[in-house]
């Protein structure tokens, strides 16, 4: 016979086994499974600063109205911060004396706007001071411009904090460049947990906004890149007539010349017909990996944004700062001072 020893330690495992997994199968309650694991929830702001989204939105609609490429660089803020290391608006911060920012990189290129963000953050703080992040303003930001455009709504979560350093050392370890192979771009996205159609819908962002001279000349010059669409490529000419610009000039190509406000699935027809501005464009539509997704996206607006609903979630919600880390900053372009 089993001592009673033995016995007692026996039935302790099975009730031990029993609770954990009725614990693992239990229903999530309010959200508070999903906020223990990310540390961000739903409308975290419900107590602290209830009319927060409110505000971030009703300020995006103004300053769309008054600036409509605002919405692009909000857009684009989505992937350039949260897509280096941690959604938590290092992009924001100004350069110091001991280090260069990330928005004043190279890779950098081409980002504006960060005034309105300030706009925004100043808005906020006259209702609740020192509640909200910059990282959460940059977000609903994005996701109210991608409406802005005619993009879907998406729900995200917020409660990230902000980080008290730039990463502009480590920006080519995260950031794809848009010369880049295919393979390349798929690996960095799908570190990030955005699998192919995810990264397909989310280059589809280049419906919308222009291109600088500056990323195309080398498919225009010393020779046209035969893989562009004869028909397009006069138009580009036109448009860069100098095989080196200057970056400060306001020389770029429209992305989408059919509907360069509205997010939309033209972008997908356009690359397929060899219109795509840029390498990874081209490749995109060529690939034997993205481009079925690339067809059934154009085909498909509903599919599209079903897929850039899902990525740019996924995107918002990489390795946030949450909790104790981090902190809210005052001004989104500087950390607070320490006491």
């Amino acid at each position: 016979m089993m001592n009673r020893a033995f016995l007692c330690f026996f039935f302790t495992l099975t009730l031990l086994t029993i609770s954990a997994t009725a614990s693992d199968s239990a229903e999530p309650t309010n959200g508070e499974e999903d906020k223990a694991l990310t540390g961000l929830a739903m409308d975290f702001y419900k107590d602290t600063c209830p009319q927060a989204e409110d505000i971030i939105k009703a300020q995006v609609k103004l300053l769309y109205k008054r600036h409509k490429n605002t919405a692009f660089s909000w857009l684009r803020n989505i992937f350039h911060d949260c897509a280096v290391e941690s959604c938590d608006a290092s992009l924001l911060l100004d350069s110091t004396r001991r280090s260069l920012s990330e928005k004043e990189t190279d890779r950098s290129f081409g980002l504006r706007n960060f005034r309105y963000l300030d706009t925004i953050k100043e808005a906020v703080e006259r209702e609740c001071p020192g509640v909200v992040s910059c990282a959460d303003i940059l977000v609903l930001s994005g996701r109210d411009g991608i409406v802005a455009l005619g993009g879907p709504h998406i729900p995200l979560k917020t409660g990230r904090r902000d980080g008290r350093k730039s990463r502009a050392d480590i920006l080519e370890q995260y950031l794809p460049d848009h010369n880049e192979s295919i393979s390349v771009v798929l690996d960095r996205f799908a570190a990030m947990g955005i699998d192919t159609p995810g990264l397909v819908s989310l280059l589809g962002s280049h419906s919308v906004g222009r291109t600088h001279c500056m990323k195309l000349v080398h498919r225009l010059y010393p020779e046209v890149d035969p893989a562009l669409n004869p028909d397009h490529v006069p138009h580009m000419l036109k448009k860069c007539p100098d095989p080196i610009p200057d970056p400060k000039a306001v020389q770029y190509v429209r992305n989408d010349r059919g509907t360069p406000m509205i997010l939309d699935n033209n972008y997908y027809r356009n690359i397929l017909d060899n219109k795509g501005l840029l390498i990874v464009d081209h490749q995109l539509a060529t690939d034997r990996r993205t481009k079925p997704y690339v067809k059934k996206m154009a085909k498909s607006q509903d599919y599209f944004f079903k897929h850039f609903s899902r990525a740019i979630t996924i995107l918002s919600e990489n390795n946030p700062l949450t909790g104790e880390k981090g902190e809210i900053r005052k001004q989104c372009n500087v950390v607070n001072k320490l006491h």
